[in-house]
């Protein structure tokens, strides 16, 4: 137990050292860390997951695509399981937004379980996320 808590512990505390200037595009600007932190609390607490790849994974699935983050700095610190789960979520910034979400669609069925994971929650945090700033949400 001692070792998972260090492990998620490491995960969070590097994802805000490599989030830490970033903010959320939300009227708030709520720091960015919220965010990965979110995704890992929806697993943890909602879907009951406690494998620690897929929390690390949460907790960084953003680090490579949003920060000056490589792959192999993941792999280094985190084993080469989590370094796979977050490439798996990692979206490719050299293409159209339009492009990566079609790549999303076709290599979805593709993915690791635990890259599933931690994209379903991702989506779940960023749609209730977007619900959040609906002037009227008892509207939707």
């Amino acid at each position: 137990m001692a070792e998972l808590s260090r492990s998620l512990i490491d995960a969070a505390n590097f994802a805000a050292l490599k989030h830490s200037t970033q903010r959320r595009k939300d009227p708030d600007a709520t720091p960015y860390i919220n965010h990965p932190i979110g995704v890992a609390h929806i697993l943890c607490v909602e879907g009951l997951v406690c494998d620690p790849v897929v929390l690390q994974a949460a907790l960084l699935h953003d680090t490579v695509e949003d920060t000056a983050t490589t792959p192999d700095e993941i792999e280094q610190r985190f084993g080469a399981h989590v370094r796979a789960v977050v490439e798996e979520v990692t979206d490719d910034k050299s293409l159209s937004s339009i492009e990566r979400k079609l790549r999303q669609v076709q290599n979805a069925a593709l993915w690791s379980y635990q890259a599933k994971l931690v994209c379903l929650a991702d989506k779940l945090y960023n749609v209730r996320d977007a619900v959040r700033q609906t002037p009227f949400p008892e509207l939707i």
